[in-house]
């Protein structure tokens, strides 16, 4: 037998043992509260994303994106593709989904609609319509837990504004939810990774955390005050953060997800060819979500994050073990990072604040052009 057999008898043997674990029906099933969602799925959210050094390399396998009317594709790692329409028109189109992260198919469903959003809004884009992605175990798990999920989702899509024109289903060995989401810009106005200035500050939106307590969530480790927070902060929508972008001296920006807060910042750093400095003080944290980092519950993409970034990053002598998990925290549906002109980030954050988005806070700098390196201080 040659290698490529004993591969494909492999394939068969692991496939029929998978479909020999999966219940007949699922009438055994618990239904309403006695469903844990995050016992259905091997990982959590975001940080059941590929490892960001393995997908670069695959990536770098194809050749670049050459057409005269793609203004974003995938030579920055943004956060979603712009395809101009003509001179004053562009699309913006996202895809985004994943397995639950929360135990409640309803909240699942909204924060999955929330993260799907925050790509558009990330661009300088406006939403305007969305499609569902839904990967389903139809034999594990009733099919009110899919109603509830997609009710999330269409409540979250009602509150940004736009319809779900549809979708796509599939049986799955666990579930899955995300959105593909079509939104429009203005050519001119797009937002990047790659065109932070010299000078310029960084202005954070949400606190970070959210993949430790998730992970904490799954291992029933959280108090439900927590648990209330981070289902609150995930879902909470950057929209109101996005519109006020449009009143200022906005350079960059993108949203903080599976990579990490020093992952997507990276992606600012080196795809602006910059250096940047940033301040662990003024970051907002979660409660709880450092005595989680303590007790060693981080999920796998957080690990992962920290061997990314690790040759982009100076950290101060200062900065705890804890600090660096912290940085690298896989997030869900987390807050953007908006590069703005010196001159307006007090104001920026004021407003911000004014309107809601009560975690907005500065936290560091554009130092110099460079490589993207990276100084973490106290």
């Amino acid at each position: 037998m040659n290698k490529k057999e004993q591969i494909e008898r492999a394939i068969v043997s692991i496939t029929s043992a998978v479909q020999r674990l999966k219940p007949e029906s699922a009438s055994a099933i618990a239904i309403g509260k006695d469903i844990k969602l995050t016992h259905f799925t091997h990982g959590l959210g975001c940080a059941c994303k590929l490892r960001p050094q393995n997908l670069e390399e695959i990536l770098a396998s194809f050749p670049p994106v050459s057409h005269p009317n793609v203004i974003v594709g995938t030579s920055t790692s943004d956060d979603a593709a712009v395809y101009r329409l003509n001179e004053n028109q562009a699309i913006v189109q996202t895809v985004d989904f994943f397995t639950p992260i929360v135990d409640d198919p309803y909240h699942f469903g909204a924060i999955s609609a929330a993260n799907s959003l925050s790509d558009i809004y990330a661009m300088g884009g406006k939403p305007i319509f969305a499609l569902n992605i839904v990967g389903f175990p139809e034999k594990r798990l009733p099919l009110d837990v899919l109603k509830q999920i997609l009710k999330g989702a269409a409540d979250k899509a009602n509150e940004a504004g736009i319809p779900i024109l549809g979708g796509h289903t599939v049986e799955d060995a666990e579930p899955k939810f995300g959105m593909a989401v079509t939104g429009i810009v203005n050519p001119q106005k797009v937002l990047t990774n790659s065109s932070a200035q010299i000078g310029d500050a960084l202005i954070l939106t949400k606190p970070i955390g959210l993949g430790l307590i998730t992970t904490g969530i799954k291992r029933g480790m959280v108090d439900e005050a927590t648990i209330k927070k981070a289902i609150s902060v995930m879902s909470y929508l950057n929209r109101t953060a996005a519109e006020e972008m449009g009143n200022f001296d906005v350079h960059a920006c993108t949203d903080v997800t599976g990579f990490g807060l020093l992952g997507h910042l990276k992606e600012i750093t080196t795809g602006s060819r910059v250096n940047a400095r940033i301040r662990i003080s003024d970051i907002p944290v979660l409660e709880q979500a450092a005595e989680l980092a303590l007790a060693g519950i981080a999920p796998g993409g957080t690990l992962a994050n920290i061997d990314y970034v690790k040759p982009f990053i100076q950290w101060d002598d200062k900065v705890s073990e804890i600090e660096k998990l912290l940085l690298n925290d896989a997030q869900t549906s987390g807050g953007l990072i908006i590069v703005v002109s010196d001159s307006d980030k007090e104001n920026m954050v004021t407003k911000l604040k004014n309107k809601g988005v009560s975690d907005a806070r500065i936290f560091g700098e554009i130092t110099g052009a460079g490589k993207g390196k990276i100084t973490v201080n106290p």
